[in-house]
């Protein structure tokens, strides 16, 4: 039937891998007309499938949509360790996002039909963006299937993702939806004046060279995530001053940061990091944050490293300055705390030239 379809069709099938990300530096100002820098790593990844066929069809994943249960138990210990939802949700959302945006703009599509499909390894509840990175290979999936790549703005797309994310209740910025939409090392501007213009912000691709070796902190079972929202989102909207000005600075870091970057300050580098987790912890307090995220955090401060939130919580990542031998103690650290340590791999930029094309 495949064969058939392909030759019926003239598409064979198409593959995106989107890749987790890492609020760098800025986080989570994005939310709050603030500045961020993110990039993608090649550690983890979700992948999307997408295959001509007669219907369109979500095909559900063998282990996270599962639906079948040797027992309750096993049923009751899977909705307490994975949650009730799976990627399914995710790429319906998405389709429906996508075909809105496409009647909207007058982008003519054909009728022909597809089965989507995914896979990740990006592990649960750590801060590294598994739902929109799911979400954004199959955009991709579907600006290929249909060809219309050119004709859907690089700087809307990580809109698309948001809004379907948005569509399922997901509370979430832009920042992380730009950083997997471009790949690579990005600086963002979302500033009010640019969002209420344009829509988006302004993204600005950088160097990936330009950063130092980091490293990624992380829970296996991650069990105390914090309530991260809490209160501080009404708290700015009523006028909150410690919320303002807070939000206010950790946006300048990122600022502050692309400048450290260019110049290879790596000490300044370090403050900011470490300035940019205070500040967090300062708006939305220890509760909010989660025990077991803070230790993560101190972990590395305790052998003299720089760090703080790969997002939310639930990662951390971390600059080595003195290098190999304070890796060493931090991978002791670590053993000793139960916490999983990796170099990162950074990803680079994903955009092709018919996104380039795009950009106008």
């Amino acid at each position: 039937m495949d064969q058939d379809l392909k030759s019926t069709t003239g598409t064979a099938a198409i593959e995106h891998r989107s890749f987790a990300r890492i609020g760098f530096l800025g986080n989570p100002s994005d939310v709050y007309f603030g500045r961020t820098i993110s990039f993608t790593i090649g550690n983890f990844w979700a992948s999307v499938k997408l295959e001509p066929s007669e219907h369109v069809i979500i095909k559900p994943h063998q282990f996270h949509d599962l639906v079948q249960f040797n027992s309750l138990d096993h049923l009751l210990n899977r909705l307490e360790n994975e949650g009730y939802y799976g990627g399914v949700r995710l790429l319906m959302a998405i389709c429906k996002v996508f075909r809105n945006y496409c009647k909207d703009n007058a982008i003519q599509l054909h009728q022909r039909n597809f089965t989507l499909s995914y896979n990740t390894n990006i592990p649960r509840q750590t801060g590294l963006s598994g739902s929109s990175a799911i979400v954004s290979a199959a955009l991709s999936c579907l600006l290929d299937f249909y060809n219309v790549r050119h004709l859907i703005k690089l700087q809307v797309r990580p809109n698309l993702v948001l809004n379907a994310e948005k569509e399922l209740g997901i509370v979430a910025g832009l920042q992380d939806r730009v950083a997997q939409v471009y790949g690579g090392l990005v600086h963002m501007d979302f500033s009010k004046e640019h969002m209420d213009k344009l829509g988006h912000g302004i993204y600005t691709p950088m160097d990936i060279t330009l950063l130092p070796p980091l490293h990624l902190i992380y829970a296996e079972n991650p069990s105390d995530s914090g309530k991260v929202h809490s209160r501080v989102r009404q708290r700015w909207l009523d006028g909150d001053e410690l919320i303002i000005t807070s939000m206010e600075e950790v946006g300048k870091l990122a600022e502050e940061g692309r400048t450290a970057l260019l110049e290879k300050d790596h000490s300044k580098l370090m403050q900011l990091m470490n300035r940019n987790f205070d500040l967090r912890r300062k708006m939305f307090g220890d509760e909010c944050l989660g025990a077991m995220n803070i230790e993560m955090v101190e972990v590395a401060r305790r052998v003299g490293a720089a760090s703080k939130f790969t997002g939310s919580g639930g990662a951390v990542v971390v600059f080595c300055p003195e290098g190999p031998s304070q890796v060493k103690l931090l991978e002791e650290e670590c053993k000793k705390s139960g916490f999983i340590l990796e170099p990162v791999k950074i990803a680079p930029s994903c955009l092709n030239d018919s996104d380039i094309q795009s950009l106008g």
